[in-house]
C-alpha cells in the first residue's frame, strides 16, 4: 500500500514509554492508536471532518515491535458510503533497535517489514460533510459578517 493522493502516511520513533512488555515490546494497541491517527487524516481529508472510528473488522499482527524501532503507519480510504468510510491500514517497521550491539544503535532495513495490517469503519456524519471543494476554501476569518434582514 502506497500512499499518495489517496492516502497518508505517519513515520514515528516507538520510545522506550512506549515498551509495555520485556525487552523493550510495545504493545499492539501502540499502532491501531497510529491507524486512528491515519484515519483521522484520511477523513479530514476527504470530508473536511475528524468523523468517528467505529470498528476494525480485521487486525493482524505480523512481527514485533520494540522500542527504538521506527514505524510508518500507513493507510487509505477503499469504500465510501454515504456516512460511512472503509479504510485499510498496514504499519512497517523501516528501522530497526539494535540493542545487541549498544544502547543507542539501530539499522535502516532494506526492506521494510509488515508488523500490523488492519481494517476498519469510520462515520462522518453527512451534517459534518464538507466534501473536497469545500476543503480548498480560503478561511473567511478575517472577512466582514453580513447580516441579512
Amino acid at each position: 500500500m502506497a500512499a499518495g493522493e489517496d492516502g497518508c502516511l505517519i513515520r514515528l520513533r516507538m520510545s522506550a514509554h512506549d515498551a509495555h512488555y520485556g525487552g523493550g515490546l510495545v504493545d499492539g494497541a501502540r499502532i491501531l492508536g497510529l491507524f486512528g491517527d491515519v484515519a483521522t487524516e484520511l477523513l479530514i481529508r476527504h470530508d473536511g471532518d475528524e468523523g468517528l472510528f467505529v470498528a476494525y473488522d480485521l487486525v493482524e499482527f505480523k512481527a514485533p515491535v520494540r522500542a527504538g524501532d521506527y514505524i510508518e503507519a500507513r493507510g487509505r480510504i477503499t469504500r465510501t458510503g454515504a456516512t460511512s468510510r472503509t479504510m485499510e491500514f498496514e504499519a512497517y517497521k523501516v528501522i530497526g533497535a539494535r540493542p545487541d550491539l549498544s544502547p543507542s544503535a539501530a539499522d535502516v532495513l532494506e526492506e521494510p517489514v509488515l508488523v500490523v495490517r488492519a481494517r476498519g469503519t469510520c462515520v462522518v456524519p453527512r451534517a459534518s460533510q464538507r466534501g473536497p471543494a469545500a476543503l480548498h476554501e480560503k478561511p473567511r476569518g478575517d472577512r466582514p459578517v453580513v447580516s441579512e434582514r
